[in-house]
């Protein structure tokens, strides 16, 4: 499976945690569930249970500025602040591809993050001047639909996406 272009990776020594990426209105983590939580495996591995034996189970827990992910009933491993704010109940999470897929709607449309999870290190100043980019590059899109901004290039300091010109033409 080809990667999107723009995803960062937090990792514990060697050890990939999560990766995740933003857009406009959402930022995006990525996890790579144990092989049980995969919906292709179930099947099979619920034939290896004992009588009254049960899958474990996943849970993601998303409040509007924090995040639990763990599998029950043991505590999370991971819980941490977010990077920003999030609309809790717009926000989801699912396994798709393989992956766990926690997807975090944005509290402030175009306000670009410059970490997921606050403790995780911010990103360095050149991937947060990706970031903006690509995030202004999508406003620009949606704000213009009759033009193709695929090939734009910017000049200089790129602005703040949210605030430029005035802000987003409609605010959260």
């Amino acid at each position: 499976m080809e990667r999107p272009t723009g995803r960062h990776t937090f990792k514990q020594g060697d050890q990939v945690v999560y990766e995740w990426e933003q857009t406009l209105e959402e930022v995006i983590l990525y996890f790579k569930p144990p092989q049980w939580a995969l919906p292709k495996y179930q099947k099979e591995l619920k034939k290896q249970l004992q009588p009254g034996q049960q899958l474990p189970q996943l849970y993601v827990n998303i409040g509007s500025n924090s995040i639990e992910v763990g599998v029950k009933p043991n505590p999370p491993f991971l819980s941490e602040e977010l990077g920003g704010q999030v609309v809790k109940s717009e926000s989801y999470w699912m396994i798709e591809d393989e992956e766990l897929v926690v997807n975090l709607q944005k509290m402030r449309k175009a306000e670009t993050w410059s970490c997921a999870c606050k403790r995780h290190g911010e990103l360095d100043p050149l991937a947060q001047n990706e970031a903006k980019k690509k995030i202004m590059l999508e406003r620009f899109q949606e704000e213009n639909p009759g033009f193709d901004f695929s090939n734009a290039e910017f000049n200089g300091m790129i602005p703040d996406p949210r605030n430029f010109m005035g802000g987003v033409s409609y605010n959260r």
